[in-house]
């Protein structure tokens, strides 16, 4: 039988680049030496690396996120609402991959994470500002947290004009109002560094929108994209709870929180909550 050249398919490629001497390479431009160089472990356990590589793809993933939704808050804005379905479509998929580091979180055992765990001292997710920043833009702003910021001041500004800037959610409503459908003043121009209550008003435009599709396509489609997000972000918190309890059981975090029992709690917030109060009512 005839051997096979394992170095065939190289070989056959010959405008293939190899001279780097002057030239930028993949890893140049995706700056590796910086990003594989930044999971430093504390300890001398196997699995640290895991933990951090976990939450080294998550901050990336958030990033992302924040990256597609502020692009289609401008959208929206602008009344361009069929580019931003893209990117929020985007931000479900990213989402899909964030619930997805959890499984391979939860391959850690409850053991082999206290062999760790006194070394992350005070630090936490709960820390997370990605993930405060995407709380803020999806219209869930908590003032209190901004102290925890504090230490650094271009960061805690950062933070405090996410904060203080509409949300996804609040440009939705907005858009609802230049569309001719009815909405209460005091919501259109509430404080919005406030999350956002339901409002009757509200609810009765989306549900206008939902009883006639052909005539507001793309607020419909607008809604059902607010509702994927929602959902996906739910079952995100959802994941994460499970796996914490999983590894520590019902210890507070490291960071101070209750651990199981606040992420519990947050199950239970609504970003968009007219959109699902509508859903009995249709």
């Amino acid at each position: 039988m005839k051997s096979i050249n394992q170095h065939q398919a190289f070989e056959n490629e010959k405008s293939i680049h190899t001279d780097f001497k002057e030239k930028m390479t993949y890893s140049d431009y995706l700056g590796l030496d910086t990003l594989l160089s930044s999971q430093r472990l504390l300890s001398d356990h196997h699995d640290e690396m895991l933990f951090i590589v976990v939450h080294h793809v998550s901050e990336l993933w958030m990033k992302l996120i924040l990256h597609e939704i502020n692009s289609a808050v401008q959208d929206i804005q602008s009344d361009n609402l069929r580019s931003s379905f893209k990117k929020l479509a985007r931000v479900s998929q990213i989402q899909e991959q964030l619930k997805s580091v959890w499984d391979v979180l939860s391959t850690m055992t409850p053991s082999e994470y206290m062999e760790f765990r006194d070394k992350l001292g005070n630090a936490s997710g709960f820390q997370s500002y990605q993930n405060r920043l995407i709380e803020f833009a999806l219209g869930y702003k908590t003032e209190y947290v901004l102290k925890i910021y504090e230490k650094d001041s271009d960061l805690h500004q950062i933070l405090q004009e996410a904060h203080e800037a509409p949300s996804l959610y609040d440009v939705s409503i907005q858009a609802l109002a230049r569309a001719g459908l009815p909405i209460d003043e005091d919501v259109l121009n509430r404080d919005v560094s406030v999350t956002h209550k339901s409002n009757e008003s509200v609810k009765q435009a989306w549900m206008t929108v939902y009883k006639n599709v052909d005539q507001y396509w793309e607020l419909y489609e607008l809604a059902e994209e607010l509702v994927d997000i929602e959902d996906l972000f739910q079952q995100w918190r959802f994941r994460h709870m499970k796996t914490v309890e999983r590894i520590i059981g019902f210890k507070k975090g490291t960071g101070g929180s209750g651990g199981v029992s606040y992420l519990k709690k947050v199950l239970d917030q609504y970003f968009f909550p007219e959109l699902w109060e509508l859903r009995t009512e249709l």
